[in-house]
């Protein structure tokens, strides 16, 4: 009877699963398709309620480390004087105490009785350590790092690269055996930072494009039937960087003679306020707030809409979208994209060829552009191919897929 080999590489996050980083759960199954023998440690236990196909596909083991240390003291105190004894906690000591003068928070101290918990519960077989997002998931495991003695890498996405402080980045970076990110302008800061020139590297997420049917035939709606009004769609969480307010404010401004609807598919904090101001607005009966939902969901919906739009913008404290995969979602259904000339969605999206890009912020823009596609059902049709095509031949996760699987692979071998 042949067993599973045991794990070479531990992948942590901050939370898994999740519904909105199919970029993630896309990664991992691309990673045991190929593979790669690993396993999976999460800083939080999941919130969803669903999950992806694709996560009940992987099947490499889950550890949770104790979200809250007061959660499992028995757990942090074993993890704790474990880490007395190790040959790295005079390193691990030195490092956290510069850490923490600069960021004393009890962040801070809770990462670090995680590191503790992880590195004490790591399997001996495990030569390698890969971590999503650069900010406190990797605090926890440069620590581990450290006590272990052990390399480790990074996938540096979008929060974690723009609220992140110039010292910790630039720390982590020469810290790290090597890293990657996803979007120009992402690559371009982290390099700003990085010790060596080829220390982090480019490598688009992309799509798995099997795991999404062929576009459909749409119907050729112009928004002058109110039976049968221009369906928008968009996904995200409910947070400031999406832009979702400017959205609801542009679809106050167009036209009283346009027929319309909104689905909005994704949680978040201001849901809620939301909500309040499409009533505010007047939008309620116009809008559904889908909430959260599994990709098969998600997919069903961008079928049966007519526009996807996405007006994304930098959030007060700095945070910004990378290239959202949702955008090629949309594009895998041959959806014309209404978003903003921001962050990583021109590196997909060329205005007036995928779709039309305005400033982020420019309420009267958006609606002008969402007016300018909703009564155009043909426009709409080329720039969704174009989009579609711009997808299959540019943006295949095959070859990210493949680079990174190497590249763990070579830094599990030489550990």
């Amino acid at each position: 009877m042949s067993t599973a080999p045991e794990p070479l590489v531990a992948i942590a996050m901050k939370g898994y699963p999740r519904l909105s980083e199919t970029f993630i759960a896309q990664e991992l199954l691309g990673l045991q398709q190929r593979g790669l023998p690993f396993a999976i440690w999460s800083l939080r236990h999941p919130t969803d309620a669903d999950r992806h196909l694709m996560h009940k596909q992987i099947t490499a083991p889950v550890t949770y480390l104790p979200e809250y240390l007061h959660d499992d003291p028995g757990r942090v105190l074993r993890g704790a004087l474990s880490a007395l004894r190790r040959l790295g906690a005079l390193r691990l000591a030195a490092v956290f105490l510069r850490d923490l003068v600069r960021d004393p928070t009890r962040n801070r101290l809770r990462r670090l009785g995680q590191a503790c918990v992880m590195a004490h519960e790591l399997p001996a077989g495990i030569a390698h350590l890969h971590v999503h997002y650069l900010h406190t998931p990797a605090s926890v495991i440069r620590y581990v790092a450290l006590l272990r003695g052990l390399s480790w890498s990074f996938s540096a996405h979008a929060k974690d690269i723009w609220t992140t402080p110039d010292w910790e980045k630039r720390e982590k970076i020469a810290a790290a055996a090597w890293g990657v990110t996803c979007t120009r302008d992402g690559h371009a800061e982290l390099a700003r930072l990085s010790d060596r020139a080829d220390k982090v590297a480019l490598v688009y997420h992309g799509l798995d494009l099997a795991r999404f049917p062929p576009p459909p035939s749409r119907m050729g709606r112009d928004g002058s039937d109110p039976a049968d009004p221009v369906r928008f769609i968009t996904i995200g969480r409910a947070v400031e960087k999406k832009g979702f307010d400017d959205l609801l404010s542009a679809l106050a401004r167009l036209p009283a003679t346009l027929h319309w609807r909104l689905t909005h598919i994704g949680g978040g904090e201001k849901l809620k306020g939301l909500k309040i101001l499409a009533e505010v607005l007047g939008l309620s009966e116009r809008v559904t707030w889908a909430g959260p939902q599994a990709q098969a969901a998600v997919v069903t919906a961008l079928r049966e809409a007519d526009l996807f739009v996405l007006p994304s913008k930098q959030a007060d404290n700095g945070d910004r979208d990378g290239l959202p995969n949702v955008v090629m979602e949309a594009a895998s259904q041959a959806l014309p994209i209404v978003a903003t000339d921001f962050a990583g969605i021109p590196e997909f999206v060329s205005d007036g060829v995928e779709g039309l890009l305005v400033a982020p912020g420019d309420v009267a823009a958006l609606a002008q552009a969402m007016a300018e596609l909703a009564t155009a059902p043909e426009r709409r049709a080329a720039l969704g191919a174009a989009a579609h095509a711009r997808l299959t031949q540019d943006f295949s996760a095959a070859a990210g897929l493949d680079r990174i699987h190497q590249k763990l692979l070579d830094a599990a071998r030489a550990g």
